[in-house]
C-alpha cells in the first residue's frame, strides 16, 4: 500500500505524557477542556491519565475525578496507564474504555520506573491482560526504551524481541514501541519494526517516539513507511518521562499531523484545531511550547497572509 493511501490513527497522549513531567499542575476542570479541545479536533484515541502514586506523579492525583468527568462517546476510547496490579483495580473502578501498561527493555530503567526489574514487569502484563479480558476492558502494552536506556546505552534488537515473544502472550490488543529517551534514528526504527512485525504478525503496531535529539518525526515518517497502525503524539510538544535523564520532547501533534497530511497519510484530525489548542495550552502553562507550527504557521495559508501584508 502507498503512503498516499494509507490512514494512521493519532493517539495524543499529552494529557498524561505530555502533563506529567511538566512543572504545573492542572486542574482537573482545565485537564477536562483539553482533552475535550483534543476530541472536538478529531481525535478518537486518548491516553488521559495514569494510575499510579500521586507522590511519585503529582500531576495525576486526580485521575478518578478526571475519569468521572470526562464525556462518554462511543466513538472516543479513553487510555489509563497502569504499572501493577493495584494500579488496574483503580482504573478498572473508574470504568476506563482500555489500560496501558509499559514494560521496559531495561531492568535498570524498568526498577527507577516501576520499581521491579523487567521480568516482573512483564509478569504484571500478563496478569493485568488477563484480568482486563474478563472484566472487558481492552488492553494494551508498550515496549519502552527499544532503542536505548539512559543508564545501560544501547539496547539489542534481540533483548527488544525477546521481551515482545512474552508480551506477546497477555494478547494485547494493540502492541507498543517506545523511543522513551530519543536516542532512535530512521534506520533503527525500519530494522526494529520490520523485526517486531514478523515477531507479531498481524498484530497493530503502536510507535510513540521522542523528539529528544530532534529525530522524533524522521522517526515517525520511517514508522508509517513500515506500516504501523497508530502513532503517539502530544499536543503542543509537552512531556517527557520524569524517571529519564532529559528524555524532554514528545513529538508534537502539531507537527506530525502538518507532515502526514503534506505526505498524503490520512489521520482524521483538523490541524487547525490542534494548533489552536497548543495556543490555548501556552495559556494555561504560562509559556510557549515545543511545537513548531503554533510558531511557523500552517503552510500554504501563512503564505497568502504575508502576500496580503506586502500588498
Amino acid at each position: 500500500m502507498s503512503q498516499q493511501q494509507r490512514r494512521v490513527s493519532i493517539i495524543e497522549v499529552g494529557p498524561r505524557d505530555g502533563l506529567q513531567s511538566e512543572p504545573e499542575i492542572l486542574p482537573t476542570e482545565a485537564k477536562v477542556e483539553f482533552i475535550t479541545r483534543a476530541i472536538d479536533a478529531g481525535v478518537r484515541r486518548l491516553e488521559v491519565t495514569s494510575f499510579v502514586h500521586p507522590k511519585r506523579v503529582p500531576q495525576m492525583a486526580d485521575a478518578e475525578a478526571l475519569i468521572s468527568q470526562l464525556p462518554r462517546r462511543d466513538d472516543v476510547t479513553y487510555i489509563g496507564l497502569v504499572l501493577n496490579r493495584k494500579g488496574f483495580e483503580r482504573a478498572a473502578a473508574t470504568g476506563i474504555d482500555e489500560i496501558g501498561m509499559a514494560v521496559v527493555a531495561s531492568d535498570t530503567y524498568n526498577q527507577r520506573n516501576q520499581g521491579v526489574p523487567t521480568a516482573e514487569s512483564i509478569k504484571a502484563w500478563l496478569d493485568i491482560a488477563r484480568e482486563a479480558k474478563a472484566a472487558g476492558i481492552r488492553a494494551n502494552v508498550m515496549v519502552s526504551s527499544a532503542f536505548g536506556c539512559p543508564y545501560e546505552g544501547e539496547v539489542p534488537l534481540a533483548r527488544v524481541l525477546e521481551i515482545v515473544d512474552a508480551v506477546m502472550e497477555g494478547e494485547p490488543v494493540e502492541l507498543g514501541i517506545a523511543d522513551s529517551i530519543g536516542v532512535g534514528v530512521p534506520s533503527q526504527v525500519s530494522e526494529l519494526l520490520a523485526a517486531v512485525a514478523e515477531r507479531a504478525p498481524g498484530v497493530p503496531i503502536r510507535c510513540h517516539f521522542h523528539n529528544t535529539r530532534n529525530t522524533g518525526l524522521a522517526n515517525a515518517q520511517a514508522a508509517v513507511e513500515a506500516g504501523v497502525a497508530s502513532l503517539d503524539a502530544s499536543i503542543g510538544g509537552i512531556g517527557g518521562c520524569p524517571f529519564a535523564p532529559a528524555a524532554t520532547g514528545n513529538i508534537p501533534t502539531d507537527d506530525l499531523l502538518y507532515m502526514l497530511q503534506r505526505s498524503g497519510v490520512q489521520t482524521g484530525v483538523d490541524l487547525a484545531r490542534i494548533i489552536e489548542t497548543s495556543e490555548w495550552l501556552q495559556a494555561q502553562l504560562g509559556r510557549s511550547v515545543p511545537a513548531m507550527l503554533p510558531r511557523a504557521g500552517m503552510f500554504p495559508q501563512v503564505a497568502e497572509r504575508y502576500r496580503a501584508a506586502a500588498g
